[in-house]
């Protein structure tokens, strides 16, 4: 197999970064000695920050990059992550770049194992925990992570058993964020509307019996520290069948205050003045009279409990603290008032962050800020090893952010290999990892398998008039690649 690699498009995100074309040299990759030739290095993870480290790591002339990943399919976060309403991606290859699915790095190969093979190890795993809210109530049915509904819908196998219960008829979302206006807006769409998206079937029929009418989105500070962007809060005021709810007195005086900010916050703040306190057109008055459907945002308010059920067995709303701020610009905090207030809910979804998880016992952790501790990529105290992405720096900005981020992380592991602070000599790369692997059962999925189920995938959707149907069983992909 001609091992490949894949780059990405589509997104307004993303500039459209090139590989250099085949047989340039970057200025910076003339002096690498002989015996470095061909410098072997993986990667783990296939979500953005593996991608875009990859491609930064194929500047060098000569370097072979292996990407492993979980999964047996790849692109991670773009997947599994992005709403099925947003876009797709596109991939096109690369001959020095090959995709190992299926292998699961701190259980089928270990760390020190990958670099014994490899001159470098990169770590671009992401963040695959939620944070716990850690308030009593939070294990009831009817509670849930965002995170873990956002898997469910998109296809993502552990979350497969996930069964939300959708016959309330209001939603309680704690965070407000991008993730947390996603599953706002999935929650809200008529389904019609998502029946051309690659939603999973399974997803797509238990939206289909939703009661939801209502979704309350919950912020323990105010409209001008909101997490989501304006796209997405576009998306959400202009949003078929829905109408805003937005309390003309949380954002007095507002409009003085955001004189000072910055840009965007600034156009962000102003959608959302506008929404609350300017009476609509005829044309928008009338769109909101007709919905059936509504969504609010509720600022000051920080949770204190999930309030349980007559019979204790479900979750039935959530205890909210009123809060205020203190402190300016990032140092503003919200401290509770004594005030309390009950809102009435039959589904919690906890969306106030992801956190990463350690991979492997010889890899630094910091469980505190959930990321691998490092300086500029270079992972502290172990010498070769290298980070990107949410691992690096912990879980926040959009995909812009991480494709600098881990081109710098590149670049930091390519000066290194310059300088000859990495192990000379010839290293084996995946031919070592494959025989181990193959020692211990493990089938990985190359990225032509991924091609097949991809096509299968594909082909699936295409009797409903989807982009695809995605296959969420590990067990059923491996079954049609004949492992």
């Amino acid at each position: 197999m001609a091992s490949r690699c894949w780059r990405w498009w589509g997104w307004s995100a993303w500039p459209r970064t090139r590989l250099p074309p085949a047989g340039s040299t970057p200025s910076f990759c003339h002096h690498f000695s002989t015996q470095e030739k061909t410098p072997q290095i993986c990667v783990v993870g296939s979500g953005p920050a593996g991608f875009y480290t990859a491609q930064h790591l194929l500047k060098h002339p000569q370097a072979h990059v292996d990407i492993y990943e979980k999964q047996p399919v790849p692109f991670g976060l773009v997947r599994f992550g992005v709403a099925p309403d947003h876009p797709e991606v596109k991939t096109a290859h690369s001959g020095r770049c090959a995709f190992w699915g299926n292998v699961e790095v701190g259980r089928d190969v270990t760390v020190p194992e990958l670099q014994e093979a490899y001159h470098a190890v990169v770590l671009s795993y992401g963040a695959e925990d939620h944070r716990a809210l850690e308030i009593p109530g939070e294990e009831l049915p009817g509670v849930c992570s965002a995170r873990a509904f956002v898997g469910w819908y998109n296809g993502l196998p552990e979350n497969q058993e996930l069964e939300p219960d959708l016959s309330c008829d209001t939603a309680v979302i704690l965070g407000q964020g991008n993730v947390a206006l996603d599953v706002a807006r999935i929650l809200l769409t008529p389904p019609e509307h998502l029946e051309r998206t690659d939603i999973t079937k399974a997803a797509l029929g238990v939206l289909r019996q939703s009661r939801v009418k209502t979704v309350w989105l919950v912020g323990r500070r105010g409209p001008l520290q909101v997490a989501f962007t304006i796209k997405e809060l576009r998306e959400m005021i202009q949003l078929p069948g829905a109408r805003p709810i937005l309390d003309p007195v949380d954002f007095l005086g507002l409009q003085d205050k955001i004189k000072e900010v910055p840009r965007p916050r600034k156009r962000l703040t102003e959608l959302l003045l506008r929404t609350a306190t300017e009476k609509p057109g005829p044309a928008e008055a009338a769109r909101q009279a007709s919905a059936s459907r509504a969504w609010g945002l509720r600022f000051f308010r920080s949770p204190q409990q999930v309030l349980p059920s007559p019979d204790g067995r479900r979750a039935a709303g959530v205890r909210l603290a009123v809060t205020r701020l203190e402190g300016v610009d990032e140092a503003t905090r919200a401290v509770p008032t004594g005030d309390m207030e009950d809102l009435p809910c039959g589904l919690v979804l906890s969306s106030i962050g992801y956190k990463s998880r350690p991979v492997d016992p010889s890899v630094p952790f910091d469980s505190k800020l959930g990321v691998i501790p490092n300086v500029e990529g270079r992972v502290m105290d172990v010498p070769g090893l290298y980070c990107s992405g949410w691992v690096k720096r912990g879980p926040t900005g959009v995909i812009a952010t991480t494709m600098t981020d881990s081109f710098l992380t590149g670049q930091m592991l390519l000066q290194d290999l310059k300088a000859g602070l990495l192990p000379s000599g010839p290293r084996p790369g995946y031919a070592a990892i494959q025989a181990l692997l193959s020692s211990r059962g493990v089938r990985p999925v190359s990225f032509s398998d991924w091609e097949k189920l991809d096509a299968e995938e594909v082909a699936r959707g295409q009797g409903t008039g989807k982009p695809r149907e995605k296959l969420v069983d590990p067990q059923e992909m491996l079954r049609l690649l004949g492992h």
